[in-house]
């Protein structure tokens, strides 16, 4: 075979790896939210030039994939401000529930991209969440196999 028809790799050519699944719900987010998406565009950007100057293939391929996905978040991320003085559980609220033991949890209801329920962000489409949106100081909610009496309601 003559080698004219041999590919050379090319050094500076990045791996292109698959797009991260945007979903098809949607992307609604709290002022919260928006910032969070924003600082990890900024860190990406810091990590991709780090990552150029090391030359890592590897890293940036993975920074340009998260990247794209991070670009996509942004551009379709729509703001959603919750009541000042909220009377329902509705996006971006901070809701404390009393559950049949006396425990308390406290929860905001946020966007997908900044849900973290160890520490009390829930995504708006979880089933906890679906369950107490809408509801009032006072009403029970099921909370897995228990039931949880709503004791206030705040902005998130």
């Amino acid at each position: 075979m003559s080698v004219a028809f041999v590919k050379e790799p090319n050094e500076d050519q990045v791996e292109v790896l698959p797009d991260r699944d945007l979903g098809s719900d949607p992307n609604i987010v709290t002022p919260r939210g928006l910032k969070m998406i924003d600082d990890e565009l900024e860190a990406l950007n810091a990590q991709r030039a780090t990552a150029r100057e090391a030359k890592d293939k590897v890293a940036l391929a993975t920074i340009h994939r998260d990247m794209r996905y991070w670009n996509a978040r942004r551009a379709t991320a729509k703001l959603v401000k919750p009541d000042q003085n909220p009377q329902t559980v509705q996006f971006g609220t901070r809701v404390t529930i009393e559950r049949d033991d006396g425990q308390k949890q406290s929860f905001t209801i946020v966007g997908i991209d900044e849900a973290d329920p160890r520490d009390g962000y829930l995504s708006y489409l979880s089933p906890l969440a679906r369950n107490l949106v809408g509801k009032n100081v006072g009403e029970e909610v099921k909370v897995g196999a228990s039931n949880a009496e709503i004791v206030s309601i705040a902005v998130g």
